[in-house]
């Protein structure tokens, strides 16, 4: 068992010991020891647990359990934006005096200010709200300390001490693995970064490394900054399609997939633009030792999350590259592309991957496109190359599924051309109170792509998918809803289209949207693990 889970099941006995009965619980991947421990203590009896999509929903389902319990109920979200949708329970429970428990998840610390994925600055998030506060760190494994933080929170929540109960916040650090019964990961050694101050003329690299250019989330011209340095140096891009660089000849489609053959081994040196979030292969390759990393940045703060960078500046430069380096990323690429190609003609059922494929190629320079978070944006990043892509918007800084529909109206009714939105069910049903839009006022022509799979599909492309897990996995993660999507979108007055081929998606998508409309891909993913590894296994010859 690793320090996680370890945790965890502490926390968990802490818990029951301090009388709560009750936990609501959200899914997620690094709440993931907790919610394993959880669904165990339910099946027993130790306590009932609750299910729901939305933290704020969850946080106030807690807060109406614990009126009626006149006891302790914790709320489990995972890191990033979710803990945020937390703060309005809290601060009832705070003029209530009700002893809410927040439980939070969060990376490891020292990813804290690293840009990892949906990670912030979790801990002090209610200080002002809350009777007392810990932050709890899986490692070194101190279950002294961690007993001793947890009993002084869920004291204060009662009031035992204070005669004040209230809320309290739990922070809690999980390091990978994050589920039962496989060893921790080795600690990895510090390395030495060197910044170098912001408006400075561009830093000139010296050429011989073989280099490949990373672009993760950036602004339309940051991205075109990023595209415009990979085809000058004649290096192979790899940009995520949020980077908006994800265009040209120099532009990889597979690249993910590419970082598992023989040319990710050879790589020598990243150029990082932006900020990585999609691929573990990637994060992977930015966290080798054996790599130089260049994170090129124009703010103070810098992205680093394999906390390897050698050097930062605003700006860098490096003559053409003229070795066939590049050619045979470009080669690799086009053979990849036609083996990704036939996986997805052979499928006899929609896939996330062909919704996202059939939409990026039918949109254009002219186009803008906002991408939702969990799997849509990870299926786009394997679509077709195309030399005129679409402006992408996306909301990466945390990669939360928050507020993603009110974001695609907003970035409409300013860009005033019709615009496309592409997300999961779970991220929709998250913010359908987006699509409610007052009869003064104005509404942009968005058409919203949601690719339904009635569930959470993200979770089994990762390790809660194993069928080691398949026991908790639809409770926990896979979540299913049953949520009428047509009814939901015509009771708020956008129009609705149901498409399940991706024949039927493109003829919808050859007409521009008007008003506010939903299309409802109608997608499996009983099989989706089973696809994400047949991808994930393609190789080619390099």
């Amino acid at each position: 068992m690793g320090d996680a889970s370890r945790c965890a099941q502490l926390v968990v006995t802490e818990l029951l010991g301090a009388g709560v009965q009750e936990v609501v619980l959200c899914p997620g991947s690094r709440s993931a020891p907790l919610a394993y421990e959880l669904f165990e203590a339910d099946k027993i009896g130790l306590l009932r647990l609750h299910v729901r999509l939305d933290e704020r929903t969850a946080g106030f389902l807690a807060l109406g359990l614990a009126k009626a319990a006149e006891s302790p109920v914790a709320v489990v979200t995972t890191s990033g934006t979710a803990t945020a949708n937390l703060h309005p329970a809290v601060l009832e429970a705070f003029h209530s005096h009700i002893p809410l428990v927040a439980m939070t998840a969060d990376r490891p610390r020292a990813a804290r200010h690293a840009g990892g994925n949906q990670t912030t600055d979790q801990a002090g998030l209610f200080r002002n709200h809350v009777r007392a506060e810990t932050q709890i760190d899986d490692t070194p494994t101190t279950p002294r300390s961690w007993r001793f933080e947890l009993g002084r929170v869920l004291t204060a929540a009662v009031g035992t001490r204070s005669g004040t109960p209230g809320p309290v916040h739990v922070n809690l650090s999980f390091s990978e693995p994050l589920v039962p019964g496989v060893e921790s990961a080795p600690i990895q050694p510090e390395l030495q970064v060197t910044p170098r101050p912001l408006g400075h003329a561009p830093v000139v690299l010296p050429t011989g490394p073989q280099t490949l250019v990373v672009a993760g989330a950036l602004t339309p011209s940051a991205g075109a900054a990023a595209r415009a340095f990979a085809e000058q140096a004649d290096l192979p891009l790899l940009a995520e399609p949020v980077s908006n660089a994800r265009g040209g000849s120099h532009a990889l489609a597979t690249g993910r997939l590419l970082l598992r053959t023989g040319l990710g081994e050879e790589i020598e040196r990243v150029v990082m633009f932006g900020h990585p979030t999609l691929a573990r292969p990637v994060m992977r390759l930015l966290g080798r030792e054996d790599v130089e990393l260049v994170v090129v940045s124009p703010y103070g703060e810098w992205i680093d999350p394999g906390t390897n960078a050698r050097l930062v500046a605003n700006a860098v430069a490096l003559d053409r590259v003229r070795d066939g380096w590049r050619e045979r990323w470009t080669e690799a690429d086009e053979a990849m592309s036609v083996r990704l190609q036939e996986v997805l003609d052979g499928l006899a059922y929609l896939s996330g991957p062909v919704v996202a494929a059939r939409l990026w190629s039918a949109l254009g320079a002219a186009d803008t496109l906002v991408v939702g978070s969990s799997s849509p944006v990870r299926d786009l990043d394997l679509a077709p190359v195309s030399e005129t892509p679409p402006t992408v918007y996306a909301n990466r800084g945390l990669a939360g599924i928050d507020g993603t529909v009110s974001t695609a109206v907003g970035v409409g009714l300013v860009v005033e051309r019709p615009t496309h939105a592409l997300m999961g069910d779970e991220t929709f049903l998250h913010d359908t109170t987006g699509l409610i839009v007052g009869r003064h006022e104005q509404r942009p022509d968005l058409r919203i792509v949601v690719a339904n799979d009635n569930g959470g599909a993200i979770f089994a492309t990762l390790e809660h998918g194993h069928p080691v897990h398949s026991g908790a996995y639809e409770r926990i993660f896979g979540t299913p809803h049953d949520v009428d999507l047509e009814r939901l979108a015509t009771a708020t007055g956008a129009g609705y289209r149901r498409v399940e081929t991706g024949e039927d998606l493109s003829e919808v998508l050859a007409e521009p949207p008007l008003g506010i409309e939903v299309v409802e891909a109608v997608i499996d993913r009983r099989l989706r693990r089973t696809l994400d590894n047949e991808i994930g296994s393609l190789t080619v010859a390099v």
